[in-house]
């Protein structure tokens, strides 16, 4: 299954790259750099991309952020289905309500020690193992 980083950040996908290798996670990533990218991947015949079934996204982003991004996945019946979680610094109550009301999986804030940035993938990866996704 592959999955989705939303980010901007070069730093910051560089740093979950490296924590999926030190969790031994072996998914495919593929990233986008802001929600247009994101819809694009999404949005492409199935042959051309595997469709991820999880997206990791950041929310401060140029072009399109991520609270935009949710709000046109959760309109889209082809993209509704999408389970999200938000990874950002963002510690703002708004963004917070506002995501888990367009119905992400968790909010997660982005950690300042690589040690619990690599726990909380840990974390994520033992939740995407447990649930089934259909096909």
């Amino acid at each position: 299954m592959s999955i989705l980083l939303v980010e901007d950040d070069e730093v910051d996908i560089m740093n979950v790259k490296r924590a999926f290798k030190k969790n031994n996670i072996s998914n495919q990533i593929i990233v986008a750099h802001n929600g247009i990218e994101a819809l694009e991947i999404l949005r492409a015949p199935a042959s051309s991309v595997p469709k991820p079934k999880i997206a990791l996204l950041d929310l401060n982003m140029p072009k399109m952020g991520g609270i935009e991004f949710l709000k046109e996945i959760r309109q889209d019946p082809n993209l509704h289905a999408l389970s999200v979680f938000v990874m950002t610094t963002s510690n703002e109550d708004a963004d917070k309500i506002e995501a888990f009301n367009l119905n992400v999986a968790g909010y997660i804030l982005k950690p300042l020690s690589m040690d619990r940035f690599i726990a909380a993938v840990s974390a994520l990866n033992n939740y995407w193992t447990l649930c089934e996704y259909p096909e």
